[in-house]
């Protein structure tokens, strides 16, 4: 299968290379910056130097690539600490998956292209109290976000949107937070400075997913029935254990408890939400539609064997 895969140099994308190559697959790769295309090239991938947000260039480069499927994971997530200001970091990432989206979407149209698969999110968006029962894909998403989580709430409500609607066989797959080579290094960071507390009681419950678990799933999707998918671990845990046992692998001191008024003077809504009103997400229709499961299972023996070597996704 010729596949087109749009942010090829990304946590997950990086991953989901390889294992594309080693099914026998053509990967068409796509990346920002000529600097990484001999990367992509040692992965086993023809790289494209291309802006997402260029419809005219998504459109010449798909139809040059003439792809069975296309795999959007098209992000721009180099620094996630600002939860204060949580839209502003995320607003390039919100253009990707809305301009972004509808460019590839164009495209797949133009070439004739039926598999379309896209990278959302679960998670921040299952609002509503910690200790609710773990969200399905039937459940809506959280109706009352913080402000300034809104605009990346509508990016991600139309990228599901509009793969569904549109004339391909589409597949979105809502992914756990995710940890692992490429995107642990912000949590790390913060970890080691002192600067990422329990907030309250950290009772909001996090589903995790490491970021080779993330490229199997949009690997399965090629050949999945269409439809939505909850890709996260088999353990969501409340956000107080999460942090507490990263911090203690990666030798940081313990993460400090700070009460629930100054968390939203230094994290703003969206880091007292984060911290206190995310529920769990169930894999369950995953495991048994999407013809996958984790490789790591629990974000336990992921942080201790997965943060810094990605596996072999088999």
């Amino acid at each position: 299968m010729r596949v087109f895969l749009a942010g090829a140099t990304g946590a997950v994308g990086r991953q989901l290379v390889p294992q594309l190559v080693r099914d026998g697959h053509h990967v068409i790769a796509t990346t920002r910056t000529k600097a990484k295309v001999d990367a992509l090239w040692n992965l086993g991938a023809e790289p494209v130097v291309l802006d997402a947000l260029d419809a005219a260039a998504v459109g010449e480069a798909v139809a040059k690539a003439e792809p069975d499927a296309i795999v959007h994971q098209l992000t721009a997530l180099s620094d996630q600490s600002d939860l204060k200001h949580f839209d502003r970091t995320f607003a390039q990432t919100n253009q990707l998956r809305t301009v972004g989206t509808d460019n590839l979407l164009a495209a797949a149209r133009a070439a004739g292209v039926r598999r379309f698969v896209a990278q959302s999110f679960a998670g921040w968006p299952n609002g509503g109290g910690g200790a609710g029962p773990a969200t399905t894909e039937d459940d809506p998403f959280d109706p009352a976000p913080p402000k300034n989580q809104r605009a990346s709430l509508a990016a991600i409500e139309h990228v599901e949107r509009a793969v569904s609607t549109a004339p391909v066989d589409g597949v979105v797959l809502r992914y756990g937070l995710l940890y692992g080579p490429g995107a642990s290094d912000d949590w790390v960071r913060l970890l080691r400075a002192r600067r990422l507390p329990i907030v309250g009681d950290g009772g909001g419950i996090w589903s995790m997913l490491h970021v080779d678990d993330a490229a199997a799933a949009a690997r399965a999707a090629l050949t999945a029935p269409t439809g939505l998918y909850n890709v996260v671990d088999d353990e969501p845990a409340p956000v107080r254990e999460i942090i507490t046992e990263l911090a203690a692998l990666t030798g940081s001191k313990p993460p400090m408890r700070v009460p629930v008024w100054l968390g939203r003077i230094a994290g703003g809504e969206v880091g007292v939400s984060m911290m206190t009103r995310v529920r769990a997400v169930s894999n369950a229709k995953a495991r048994r539609e999407l013809g996958w499961t984790p490789r790591w299972a629990s974000w336990r023996d992921g942080f201790r064997h997965g943060l810094g070597v990605a596996g072999d996704a088999g």
